[in-house]
């Protein structure tokens, strides 16, 4: 399985990302600089690991949901390719318009970090397959930006 995580500056656990990868799914791991332009060839799964990109300074994931490494992602997204995206990388890829909606200040304006139960409503996907429709699974988060 070919797999890369992709790094901007501000990201943060991409290189312990990219061991659990090597160590626990596949022998190599990739890493793509955000100023690349091309994905490698035959890639099976994308990851945008968390931390502050670009230091948050615009909104969350803004200032590097325009980094030249996109263009590819997004085309690799509309091809059927597979993208997880940790925390800023949920933030970055809204940000392209990949993912639906809008992300909003926590209510309480501050860092949370917990367990949250969730319900899954699909159980159609690749990463909820293994899940029924209608189970309650908790999950951590950890987000200022994800309301």
């Amino acid at each position: 399985m070919r797999i890369a995580v992709v790094v901007f500056p501000g990201s943060n656990c991409d290189r312990d990302l990219a061991h659990a990868i090597s160590s626990q799914i596949s022998n190599s791991c990739k890493m793509i600089w955000h100023k690349d332009t091309v994905l490698p060839v035959g890639l099976d799964l994308l990851f945008i690991p968390g931390g502050f990109s670009f230091g948050d300074y615009l909104r969350s994931g803004a200032i590097a949901a325009n980094s030249p490494i996109m263009s590819s992602i997004i085309k690799f997204a509309n091809m059927g390719g597979y993208i997880i995206g940790i925390c800023n990388g949920f933030q970055i890829l809204t940000e392209t318009g990949l993912l639906k909606g809008s992300l909003l200040r926590n209510a309480s304006l501050n860092f949370v970090c917990k367990q949250q139960s969730l319900i899954v409503s699909n159980s159609d996907s690749i990463l909820t397959s293994c899940f029924s429709s209608g189970q309650s699974i908790t999950l951590p988060i950890a987000h200022h930006d994800g309301n």
